[in-house]
């Protein structure tokens, strides 16, 4: 039976509505922009046309994912963020507002450069943070390293889907191993970690907990095992004057501003998030790496 744009509009939204989604007009709207490849625009001007039924089936097997509870991101296959459109799936988390602060930080401290540089992305994940650098600094070569084959395979074809593979590369690495042999130094280090602590992800929100990758969530029994192993085998990478910048969860970060103080770190700030949770930790390498005398923690005072 023929149906326009604007009857399966109305039934999905209808039907996320019933399930209690906060959002059903957006969320019916987004999905019919994916299974459509329509634009927003696009979509609003040919509401009164007539689809087809493959583009029907689409958004009714997307609506049943999303009442059964997957988190919208993984029922479209893709997710924006900052000025990229992502693959998105089961293998990799989902990119969060949060996460965009990590990214300024360090695109601002990359303008501190002249020439090219080099920015090393561990626990890569979709590749959100690292293409984002690329994209925004034309002068930055990424690296791009993720330990899952599975979570390596999206952030490939994310690499493709931006056009950024000139200036990105992705890698198969473990951020809790020592870094494979002739991979250069980096200007900056970037790295949004699994930081939650393993005692609490059963408790987390049933979409992260029952849908997100646990592998890219477990950050040990104290949420730190990445942070601690990243400081102490990654930095050596660094070119003394370069930077270190980390994504922290809620609580931990004084915790890693003092692992990075302990291995000698200096100029250490820590970023507030919009909910004005401290959510960024940053440090500059020094001449020598080594354990130095403790200097006090900056926080940031500018709005991210």
């Amino acid at each position: 039976m023929a149906i326009t744009y604007h009857d399966l509009k109305f039934n999905t939204r209808r039907a996320l509505a019933a399930a209690g989604l906060e959002e059903p007009e957006q969320e019916a709207q987004e999905m019919l922009c994916a299974a459509s490849g329509k634009g927003r625009e696009e979509l609003l001007r040919d509401l009164d046309l007539y689809m087809n039924d493959d583009i029907a089936q689409q958004v009714e097997e997307m609506v049943r994912r999303r009442c059964e509870g997957e988190p919208l991101a993984y029922v479209l296959g893709q997710w924006p963020f900052r000025e990229l459109t992502l693959e998105v799936g089961p293998h990799v988390l989902i990119p969060r507002q949060e996460t965009e602060i990590l990214v300024q930080l360090a695109v601002d401290r990359l303008q501190e450069y002249d020439g090219p540089t080099r920015v090393l992305d561990l626990c890569s994940g979709s590749g959100c943070v690292g293409l984002s650098i690329a994209a925004e600094v034309p002068t930055a070569r990424v690296v791009l390293m993720e330990a899952s084959d599975l979570a390596l395979d999206v952030c490939r074809r994310n690499v493709r889907r931006n056009r950024l593979s000139i200036r990105a590369v992705h890698m198969k690495g473990d951020a809790l191993a020592e870094p494979k042999p002739n991979l250069g130094l980096f200007d900056v280090l970037v790295c949004n970690p699994p930081y939650i602590p393993t005692g609490d992800i059963p408790g987390l929100d049933a979409s992260v907990r029952d849908y997100e990758p646990h592998m890219a969530l477990d950050g040990g029994p104290d949420g730190l095992d990445f942070y601690r192993a990243i400081i102490k085998l990654w930095t050596p990478l660094l070119r003394p004057g370069g930077y270190i910048l980390f994504e922290v969860g809620i609580g931990q970060a004084e915790q890693v501003a003092m692992i990075l103080k302990r291995r000698g770190c200096k100029n250490i700030v820590i970023t507030r998030d919009l909910s004005r949770i401290p959510r960024v930790v940053a440090g500059k390498i020094p001449y020598i790496l080594k354990d130095g005398p403790e200097e006090p923690v900056q926080e940031s005072q500018e709005e991210p």
